[in-house]
């Protein structure tokens, strides 16, 4: 079986959405299929939930009679029949009427997850109600009855495996599975979401239960690429990523899948494959655990990164200096990207700034504070064992002419990564490509 997830934008309209079907169905093999709510339609769920926490109903109204309208006229684009058409006009009826419902209690938390995995609801029912009318075998089954997070907010792997075959055993014979992506219960058995990745993270997770052949990840973006196409010239698509490689782009830059929502699918060895709903015929980008030896695959950037220095004299022979650098970072909730050591000195880098200020006056405890903003993440992925000579060095050579601020090099054996100026970044990532690929 085939598990196909396809985002918000790709069911953003009635034409997309007929789009996605005609996808769904023309291998005529039984298929599992994880949606995202329509492009737009989560932002306005969540302009609700800030309405009603500050205890103004009727702009939350608004806002619902407004997202109705539209999902009210894609009824008279998408469906050919007054029959499905009132069936899909009554679900949506129902489903508003529950969104208002929440514009006369007490707003919480609890409430506002509840309204924002109407979004997902939404489009799977729709997609439901649509193959349903062109005679395709289709069941709509809820997330909610089988997608689980643990007590720390992680998903259940064993929960969701044993929920979820039991209700494929309850509705075999289906050519198409639907299913919501994003949304899923806690362990107090309230409606809550997966966070990182999302929808990815549901179709990885689904996969990973039911031994899927292959999972793919529709969007309408063309697969990871070498290099950003809007800043270097002559970039071309990646076609084969280790697990390891695709959480290194994704990162770094690459924002078509998130690093963490491939982990179920990279450890039941089920491959991942990207690919694009605009060009459905192009051969994409594969991720599995396959290892290519020696070859550089791609040059990402990651931009708004911050680095900050720390040099003390009483850094040298002290234990536990590190230590305390790192936990001032973590009382603040900020991760670090990159990390570089001397003597009597760290440098780190960080992409969220918001405690910056708190961070440098904890960190003067320990030693004089540089701080350097508007820098950039440059990353070069591959095979880069130190055993294989020379790539670091086709690497460096490349940003021979750029002032580079750090360098990160033996902490992944797929990764080399160089802080710099932002303003330089188009000159490095272009060195790079006709150094590495040209």
């Amino acid at each position: 079986m085939i598990v196909m997830k396809f985002g918000g934008t790709s069911v953003g309209t009635p034409e997309r959405m007929k789009n996605v079907a005609s996808l769904i169905t023309r291998s005529g093999e039984p298929t599992f299929v994880v949606l995202s709510a329509m492009s737009g339609t989560t932002n306005s769920l969540v302009e609700i939930s800030d309405y009603l926490y500050k205890k103004n109903p009727e702009g939350a109204n608004d806002v619902i009679n407004a997202l109705e309208k539209i999902y009210l006229q894609h009824i008279e684009q998408l469906y050919s029949t007054e029959e499905w058409r009132e069936k899909t006009r009554a679900f949506l009826c129902e489903e508003f009427d529950y969104i208002r419902s929440f514009t006369k209690d007490l707003f919480t938390s609890f409430e506002e997850k509840s309204i924002v995995a109407q979004g997902e609801v939404l489009s799977t029912n729709m997609m439901t109600n649509y193959l349903l009318e062109n005679g395709i075998q289709t069941v709509l089954l809820n997330a909610l009855d089988f997608m689980r997070t643990d007590k720390n907010g992680e998903p259940d792997p064993q929960y969701i495996k044993e929920k979820l075959q039991v209700k494929m055993s309850e509705n075999e014979g289906f050519q198409i599975y639907l299913t919501q992506g994003f949304i899923c219960r806690n362990a107090y058995g309230e409606v809550d979401n997966l966070l990182r990745g999302g929808s990815d993270y549901t179709a990885s997770l689904v996969g990973a239960a039911l031994g899927a052949d292959e999972i793919q990840i529709w969007t309408d973006i063309d697969g990871m690429h070498n290099n950003d196409p809007r800043v270097v010239e002559h970039t071309e698509a990646v076609r084969q990523l280790n697990f390891e490689e695709a959480a290194e782009l994704a990162y770094f830059g690459a924002k078509i899948l998130h690093p963490t929502c491939v982990q179920p699918a990279k450890y039941a060895g089920i491959p991942v494959r990207l690919l694009n709903t605009m060009a459905p015929d192009a051969e994409g980008t594969i991720i599995d655990n396959v290892a290519l030896r020696g070859k550089i695959k791609a040059v990402a950037a990651k931009d708004n990164i911050t680095a900050i220095k720390i040099k003390s004299s009483r850094m040298l022979l002290a234990t536990g200096f590190l230590r305390k650098v790192f936990e001032i970072f973590e009382s603040y909730q900020t991760p670090i990207d990159m990390v570089c050591t001397s003597e009597v000195g760290v440098s780190v880098s960080i992409d969220n700034d918001i405690h910056l200020n708190e961070i440098v006056n904890e960190l003067k405890k320990y030693g004089t504070v540089t701080v350097d903003c508007n820098m950039c993440i440059i990353c070069v992925v591959g095979d880069l064992d130190w055993s294989n000579l020379g790539f670091e060095t086709l690497a460096t050579d490349a940003m021979k002419d750029i002032p580079v601020r750090m360098i990160s090099y033996g902490g992944s054996n797929y990764n080399i990564s160089f802080l710099i100026k932002e303003q330089d970044k188009k000159r490095a990532l272009q060195n790079l490509s006709n150094k590495l690929f040209n």
